[in-house]
């Protein structure tokens, strides 16, 4: 049977009430009103519990059109039902623009209400459900929800935090695979146009001859096989963001029509003679220096200097190696839990293994790697063994020069494995205990360095 809880505004009390009783035996909770004020004030203190509000037109203190508003004001995500003894169709219309989910004639067919009431439910529902999964999506697009803690993800951070209360243009500069859409997406959910679209475009991922069309739409019989009027994602992003990744990949003819749309908010669509009129706040990305670019012709100056009204430098992961142990164990419980795997952690030797790596995949290759070491662990810890092959070879530290720490570390290595042997007359699974590393780690390191 139904449940929910929904509020009948009537002054009627007989018709009210018999209401109230029919949709009870259909399962649903019934709060009542006799008139507009205390029906809101009902509402108001019950906003978070009704799902529909059934409300008669002719109230005594108040008219059931203009308190539309009122009502929608104080529950945002309710469905509103009018209902009247007589119906006409010019307030049919009226109530239906204002946002009305129907207008009922009283006295008509009860299993018709009923019939009404259950779908205004259900898309009350949908509606609550909606906002629920925005308001998640949210949460994991914000500052808040980055990891790490090293001071060049912390300066980022500071600088977008800065820009994103504004409308003005940001640049994000870094490598691929470093976060910058991350960054993107929390600079508009700071902003106040959060709860607005946002839309992101892979500038490389389009030929150059289709990402025009997509970005600005075209009309109908621009070309052939444009058989119909399409919106472009521009227009898509209307009230919100739009956010353009790799935006060094623009052919010039489009710069300079992206050009116009940051001066003018304005551009014209393919086979239009209008121009269209767009509220966008833009966020570009690169992976290459644009100045550079600009200043020998391979972008155009006048854009680039647009764009970079604020730029925020996205650091790649080997500027950030402080991060690499968090964001490690992050993705391992992750995926863990994703494909249904008991892991505690990493080993001491895997994890340094991952800091001294030279990450030119940045983050996405972290998440990449440790994707494909649940996938393979076969005890409760992550090893080196479950590391693709180029982390089996020894890799000095980043700060080190590396003669010097292969010569030393390599050495210093294979001297203690040798001494722990000994001292436990040869038996590897307490060697490898004692040394912190998996015995599978340890026969490789044997058979590495030739140990008899």
């Amino acid at each position: 049977m139904p449940d929910g809880t929904l509020l009948i505004i009537d002054d009627e009390a007989p018709l009210r009430q018999a209401i109230a009783r029919m949709l009870e035996l259909e399962g649903y909770t019934v709060r009542q009103a006799p008139d507009a004020r205390r029906g809101l004030e009902d509402l108001a203190q019950h906003a978070d519990e009704v799902l529909v509000v059934l409300s008669d037109v002719k109230l005594p203190d108040g008219y059931g059109l203009d308190l539309l508003p009122r009502y929608r004001a104080k529950a945002p995500l309710a469905e509103i039902i009018l209902l009247t003894a007589y119906g006409t169709i010019p307030d049919s219309v009226r109530a239906m623009k204002e946002g009305a989910f129907d207008y009922l004639t009283k006295g008509d067919s009860d299993d018709q209400l009923v019939v009404v009431v259950d779908r205004a439910v259900e898309k009350a529902r949908l509606r609550r459900r909606v906002a629920e999964l925005e308001q998640q999506v949210g949460a994991q697009y914000t500052f808040e929800s980055m990891i790490g803690s090293s001071p060049a993800l912390l300066e980022a951070q500071r600088l977008a935090r800065r820009a994103a209360p504004t409308d003005s243009t940001v640049l994000l500069e870094g490598p691929t695979g470093a976060g910058k859409e991350l960054f993107a997406q929390a600079i508009h959910q700071a902003s106040a146009r959060r709860g607005k679209p946002f839309v992101a475009v892979n500038c490389s991922a389009f030929p150059r001859d289709l990402l025009e069309s997509e970005l600005f739409g075209y009309k109908k019989g621009a070309f052939t096989g444009a058989l119909a009027d399409k919106k472009g994602l521009l227009e898509a992003a209307h009230g919100g963001t739009l956010f353009l990744d790799e935006i060094g990949e623009l052919e010039l003819s489009v710069q300079a029509k992206f050009l116009r749309v940051l001066e003018t908010r304005q551009f014209t669509k393919l086979g239009d003679t209008r121009p269209t009129t767009v509220d966008v706040r833009l966020v570009a990305a690169t992976n290459r220096n644009l100045q550079q670019e600009a200043a020998v012709g391979q972008f155009r100056p006048d854009l680039y200097y647009r764009l970079a009204v604020f730029t925020v430098p996205v650091p790649g992961l080997n500027e950030r190696r402080a991060d690499v142990p968090v964001l490690a164990e992050y993705f391992l419980r992750f995926f863990a839990a994703k494909l249904g795997r008991r892991l505690r952690g990493l080993e001491p030797e895997a994890l340094e293994q991952l800091r001294r790596h030279d990450w030119r995949g940045n983050v996405r290759e972290l998440k990449n790697v440790l994707e494909r070491a649940v996938i393979l662990a076969d005890g409760e810890q992550l090893t080196t063994d479950d590391l693709p092959a180029e982390f089996h070879h020894f890799q000095p530290d980043p700060a080190t020069p590396a003669a010097a720490a292969d010569r030393t570390l390599r050495t210093m290595e294979k001297q203690q494995i040798v001494r722990v042997l000994h001292e436990t007359g040869g038996n590897k699974m307490e060697a490898a205990r004692q040394l912190g590393i998996g015995t599978k780690t340890l026969y490789r390191k044997i058979q590495e360095y030739g140990i008899g």
